[in-house]
């Protein structure tokens, strides 16, 4: 095809051939493949030149004009082209922008999300840090449904089809509010709790409260398991995410496995007295799993000897998926996150607020800068139930409250990490003598759900009066509390936490229970469920100990942890 770098020289054979083979039968005027005539260009037909009159005009409204001619219609035809351009490149965006606006509402429309509660959420959520940051908690639930073809062919009888779906697995996601440590928590699905009346929103139905096992809280749907956490814990949920078996397959598969290890080979298959198993078969070492062994991995429970050792198990998997994430810079490959959203639509249930794909990735994209040595995975401390001592746990007291105040207060599991900020605390301004700080005393021993202790506030505003506080006083409101704390208005300042911290002092209690609030309300003391009795303060709940060191941790950046096989499960 003729081209010219010289306007005017070459263009109209190539323009021909270009409308002989159908580009725009209207690039000319006439339809016909002529050049335009002289008012089609907008040029005045006089301007031809010519260097005699009469005849010599005509040679220059023909022959003659052929030199000056071609120049006008170059620049007419290359106008059109351009215009010709720039109309099928809007056609071009304007139909790519509707195909992506039609491929982002297909995703939404295809979100299977229902509400956060199950009406009986308790929690308060935590107050903005001073940046105005503030954590994120996300509840995420294993269900064990064989309610679809593909679950029940990944496990489970023909009768279990129709049957309510248990919370087998239950982990919180905690995100500290600037986003430099996370963590994740499970609550073994046999830990019995108390469960707070329900609604299914779904299905209408309700559930009177109840005193039970936890992986049973999903016949209120996912909002009665978020509702019952918020009881146990105290720590505002913002958020649950849902997958089944087949999401668990699928989203391995896009994620494109995550590597595993064992100490020795494993065969989960059903022993004599021991039925069911998830069939995993791996020899000892290291392996890479996705699809169906990767579900067999989450799903193993005695060859990791028990639940506690299965919840181990998917630890370690959940960090080493985020190590493939990380390492493959999916939270900036476009394509990667693209593909992993239309997999987690397909494969999550999700709460009304974030049944969005935008706010699905803006959620995943919260994990991004968190460093992986300050990721750290565990499972909530525990005793064995006294009602039930071969199959059920409760709560440790003491190390599980503490667990869960850390998380309220969003303070680091790590030990070190919390001494750090210690050092960083300024000292403050002295405070006030005590006879001068007027203090209220609220009776707050409901926030464990039970009736409240009559009379506390009054009792702890007798101590404190012995203490010195003499203007102490108690609150006619009741209040709700599962620790006792110690707040200050944020108005107060440096000055408001000194003397908040006289108080907690003077009663034994640890710093980290003085805590700012906003403007409204003076110095208070709140007396928690965790101080019902007594003249002095638990030392159970002063305890600074490490929740990690009383259970089972994983932490982010160490990837060369092997899980232990129990001897019967050895053999290939």
């Amino acid at each position: 095809m003729g081209r010219s770098s010289t306007p005017g020289e070459g263009t109209r054979p190539r323009v021909r051939h270009a409308g002989q083979l159908g580009w725009d039968d209207g690039l000319y005027e006439d339809g016909k493949g002529d050049a335009p005539t002289p008012d089609d260009s907008g040029d005045d037909a006089g301007s031809g030149r010519s260097e005699g009159g009469g005849g010599g005009g005509r040679r220059a409204a023909g022959r003659g004009g052929s030199r000056g001619r071609p120049h006008r219609a170059g620049r007419t035809k290359k106008r059109r082209i351009l215009r010709w351009i720039a109309f099928s490149l809007a056609f071009v965006i304007l139909g790519t922008g509707a195909a992506g606006y039609l491929w982002y509402e297909h995703l939404n429309g295809k979100i299977r999300k229902s509400a956060r509660s199950a009406g009986n959420s308790a929690a308060e959520k935590t107050a903005p840090n001073a940046a105005g940051q503030t954590p994120l908690n996300i509840l995420m639930i294993g269900s064990d449904s064989r309610n679809s073809k593909e679950n029940l062919k990944l496990g489970g009888s023909k009768e279990s089809v129709g049957g309510t779906p248990l919370a087998d697995v239950q982990m919180l996601l905690h995100v500290s509010a600037d986003r430099k440590n996370a963590s994740v928590v499970s609550i073994p699905r046999d830990t019995r709790v108390d469960i707070p009346a329900c609604k299914n929103p779904d299905t209408g139905e309700k559930f009177a409260a109840t005193n039970g096992i936890i992986n049973e809280t999903l016949r209120g749907g996912a909002g009665c398991t978020l509702d019952t956490w918020e009881k146990l814990t105290g720590v505002y949920i913002d958020h649950w995410m849902m997958v089944d078996f087949a999401g668990v397959v699928d989203m391995a598969d896009a994620v494109g496995g995550a590597w595993v290890c064992v100490k020795q080979n494993v065969n989960d298959v059903p022993k004599p007295g021991v039925p069911g198993g998830s069939h995993l078969r791996l020899t000892a070492g290291k392996h890479k799993i996705k699809g169906e062994d990767a579900l067999k991995w989450l799903r193993t429970r005695h060859a990791f000897a028990s639940d506690i050792g299965r919840s181990q198990a998917q630890h370690m998997y959940l960090n080493s998926v985020l190590r493939e994430l990380k390492s493959q810079n999916a939270f900036t490959d476009s394509g990667k996150l693209l593909n992993l959203a239309e997999t987690a639509v397909n494969s999550l249930q999700v709460s009304d607020e974030i049944g969005t794909v935008k706010k699905l990735f803006d959620l995943g994209m919260q994990l991004k800068n968190v460093p992986l040595d300050k990721m750290n995975m565990l499972t909530m401390p525990r005793i064995q139930d006294p009602e039930d001592p071969d199959a059920h746990v409760l709560p440790k007291p003491g190390s599980a409250d503490k667990l869960w105040a850390l998380i309220r207060d969003d303070e680091s599991l790590d030990p070190k990490d919390r001494a750090k900020a210690k050092k960083k605390t300024p000292a403050g301004p002295k405070a006030g003598a005590p006879a001068s700080l007027g203090v209220t005393v609220v009776n707050g021993t409901s926030g464990d759900g039970q009736a409240p202790t009559q009379g506390r506030a009054g009792q702890v505003q007798e101590l404190l009066k012995a203490k010195g506080f003499t203007e102490a006083d108690t609150s006619t409101d009741p209040g709700s509390a599962r620790t006792t704390e110690v707040t200050y208005p944020k108005s107060s300042g440096a000055q408001g936490r000194s003397d908040a911290l006289s108080v907690a002092k003077a009663l034994s209690m640890p710093t980290s229970a003085v805590k700012e609030t906003p403007d409204g309300a003076g110095l208070t003391l709140t007396v928690g469920s965790d101080w019902r009795t007594g003249s002095t303060f638990p030392k159970a709940a002063a305890d600074d100990s490490d929740p990690l060191a009383d259970t089972e941790s994983v932490n982010g950046a160490k990837s060369n942890e092997c899980m232990d096989v129990y001897w019967p499960y050895r053999q290939m």
